[in-house]
C-alpha cells in the first residue's frame, strides 16, 4: 500500500496557511465577486485558492487541481487534489465563524486523504484512507447512538437546484424523530463533527465533490459511512447520506 503521508502532511500546511489567511481577514470588508440568490462568491475565495495551490505546487508541482474556484488538468490525471477554499462563504461573509479549509488527494478516482482545517477554532481533522481519523493529533471516532430520538442530526436542503420542496418536507419528517437538527452551512465541518462524535447525521440534496471528498476519509476512517448519488449528468455534484454507522438512518429518511 502507498503511503501518502508526506503529502497529507503537505495538506496540512497548505490548509493551515490558508485558514490563518482567512481569520486575518474576518473582520475585513469583503469584496463580493458575484451574489448568487441563494450563495456568494468571494475574491477571498479565488485568493485562497491560489494561496493553496502555491502551497501544494511547491511539494507536487505535477498534481492536477480540482477546487470550487476552478481546475487545472484534471482530465485523464492520475493524482487531484480536491479543494474548498472556503466551505461556509456565507458564514464567512456575515461574520458567522463556522468555516473550514478542505483539502483532499483523489488517486486514479479514489480519495486517499483528507484534511479539514476549521481556523476559527483552530481544529484540524486529519486522516490517510484506511488509517485513522485525527483532531489535533488525538484519534476520534463517530458516536455509538443507535436510536433516532437521541440523534443530532444535520440536514441541508436546496433552494434553487428544484430540491427545495422535497429538502423542506424532509427536514421536517426527520425533526419529528430526532433530539436536534443543526444546520451549521458548512457540509465539512458537519460531517467531520460526525466524524468527532458530536452529530450523528448528514442529509443534503444537493452537494458537490468539493464540498465532502476530505471530509469522507476522515468521517470513514472514524468509522462513519457516506453515501454519494452523483446528479444525472454531472458527477462533480449530487445527494448525500452520512451517519456514524448505527443509526437507521436510511430507513429513517424515506418520505412516504
Amino acid at each position: 500500500m502507498t503511503d501518502y503521508t508526506s503529502q497529507l502532511q503537505a495538506a496540512c500546511r497548505a490548509a493551515m496557511t490558508a485558514g490563518a489567511f482567512l481569520r486575518e481577514r474576518f473582520a475585513d470588508d469583503k469584496v463580493v465577486n458575484a451574489a448568487l440568490p441563494h450563495d456568494l462568491k468571494l475574491q477571498l475565495d479565488r485568493d485562497t485558492q491560489q494561496l493553496i495551490v502555491s502551497s501544494l505546487s511547491q511539494d507536487f508541482p505535477e498534481y492536477a487541481i480540482l477546487g470550487e474556484e476552478g481546475e487545472h488538468g484534471v482530465d485523464g490525471a492520475d493524482y487531484v487534489w480536491i479543494i474548498d477554499p472556503i466551505d461556509g462563504t456565507v458564514n464567512y461573509f456575515y461574520g458567522i465563524p463556522i468555516f473550514c479549509v478542505s483539502i483532499a488527494l483523489q488517486v486514479k478516482g479514489k480519495p486517499v486523504l483528507g484534511c479539514v482545517y476549521d481556523p476559527m477554532q483552530d481544529e484540524c481533522y486529519t486522516a490517510l484512507a484506511g488509517g485513522r481519523a485525527m483532531l489535533n493529533n488525538r484519534e476520534i471516532h463517530v458516536s455509538n447512538r443507535s436510536r433516532m430520538a437521541e440523534a443530532v442530526v444535520f440536514a441541508g436542503h436546496g433552494s434553487h437546484d428544484g430540491s427545495g420542496e422535497a429538502g423542506i418536507r424532509r427536514f421536517a419528517h426527520i425533526s419529528s424523530q430526532v433530539r436536534k437538527m443543526r444546520i451549521l452551512g458548512s457540509a465539512a465541518l458537519s460531517l467531520c463533527y460526525i466524524a468527532a462524535g458530536r452529530f450523528d447525521a448528514y442529509i443534503e440534496n444537493r452537494i458537490n465533490v468539493w464540498d465532502f471528498a476530505a471530509a469522507k476519509v476522515i468521517l470513514e476512517s472514524a468509522g462513519g459511512v457516506l453515501q454519494f448519488t452523483p446528479s444525472e449528468g454531472d458527477s462533480r455534484s449530487g445527494a448525500v447520506i452520512a451517519w456514524n454507522g448505527a443509526l437507521p438512518l436510511p430507513q429513517a429518511i424515506e418520505l412516504s
